[in-house]
């Protein structure tokens, strides 16, 4: 039988707050929230809850030089292996993740990128391949709300600075195959996220501000993916997907995204979403999804059932194995 653990997230994102935390839960573990990361408040948490592992995840607020030394010392204080779940690569890998492992020294890394996981073998840091996944709790297919209906949505922060930065980002091409050609054709779109105002230079015209709809608090993006016809979903690399991929289809929606050699290990192009090559495809399947309901329904429920692997539940059942093996836990 497998021991129960307390394990403590260094976290206090409402993102991170769910998935990964809930999958660990299913399993009997008892998990709880740090919220913000500081001297007292660890001070009083680690001997009180006593955690038997201590995980932080991703590039949230608590994210400082000076906390990353500090959960480090604080791990080696109790004895507490201390995990990091890397959301960053391989974009940011030099400039982000590469430095926090250096100072945090965590005890296992798994990160989203499975080349990354042997970049960062090679260069002695112990890791392994997670990779993103959605649960039910929060992704799951409710009815139909008026207020977020549309024919098509988005569900993603714009990142205009980071588009700049880096021309080579995949994420350029699929606003260029996904988003320029609707917006051309005149098809009205909804954004939900920030910074779609300043979008103007990577899809060639502005936005109208009735479909500029903000940032959508993490739990409530589920009605959107419920509501709206389709569900444009960007993607970054050619080899990974996004966290969303697994969020929408988990939630029953109607995905419409890019094709990459990814999106095609996961999903099945007319069985479990439409998958489009160009701006040409992008438009000729919006134009036979919105006519076609039954088409759309069909879909998108064998999607929400061929996606169920894909669960928080499982990757945790990874991760605790990984670590199982490793001898940290």
């Amino acid at each position: 039988m497998v021991n129960k653990l307390n394990i403590l997230f260094l976290e206090r994102g409402q993102i991170w707050s769910h998935g990964l935390p809930d999958g660990l839960r299913d399993l009997g573990h008892k998990v709880r929230m740090s919220g913000p990361v500081s001297s007292s408040s660890l001070s009083n948490l680690l001997p009180s809850f006593k955690p038997d592992l201590l995980i932080n995840v991703g590039w949230g607020p608590d994210q400082t030089e000076q906390n990353q030394k500090r959960m480090r010392a604080f791990a080696t204080k109790y004895k507490i292996p201390l995990i990091y779940w890397s959301t960053e690569d391989p974009n940011f890998t030099k400039t982000f993740t590469l430095p926090l492992l250096k100072r945090m020294k965590p005890d296992f890394t798994f990160t989203i990128s499975a080349k990354t996981a042997v970049a960062f073998r090679k260069q002695g840091f112990p890791a392994a391949y997670l990779d993103f996944a959605y649960h039910p709790n929060i992704h799951k297919r409710i009815p139909p709300d008026l207020k977020y209906a549309a024919d098509i949505a988005v569900v993603a922060n714009a990142y205009p600075d980071v588009l700049r930065k880096y021309p080579k980002l995949y994420r350029r091409k699929s606003i260029e195959i996904l988003i320029r050609p609707l917006l051309q054709s005149g098809k009205k779109i909804d954004f939900y996220g920030k910074n779609w105002s300043r979008m103007k230079p990577f899809i060639g015209q502005n936005i109208p501000k009735k479909h500029i709809k903000g940032p959508i608090p993490y739990k409530h993006a589920n009605k959107v993916y419920s509501s709206a016809k389709i569900i444009l979903g960007l993607q970054n690399y050619t080899d990974m997907v996004t966290q969303r991929t697994y969020e929408v289809v988990g939630s029953g929606g109607f995905l419409l995204t890019c094709n990459t050699p990814a999106t095609r290990r996961l999903l099945k192009a007319g069985r479990d979403a439409a998958i489009s090559s160009s701006p040409k495809e992008t438009l000729k399947l919006v134009r036979y999804y919105l006519e076609n309901d039954l088409e759309r329904e069909k879909i998108r429920f064998a999607g929400q059932k061929n996606i169920r692997k894909h669960h928080y539940t499982n990757r945790a059942r990874s991760m605790l194995s990984t670590l199982r093996k490793q001898g940290i836990i």
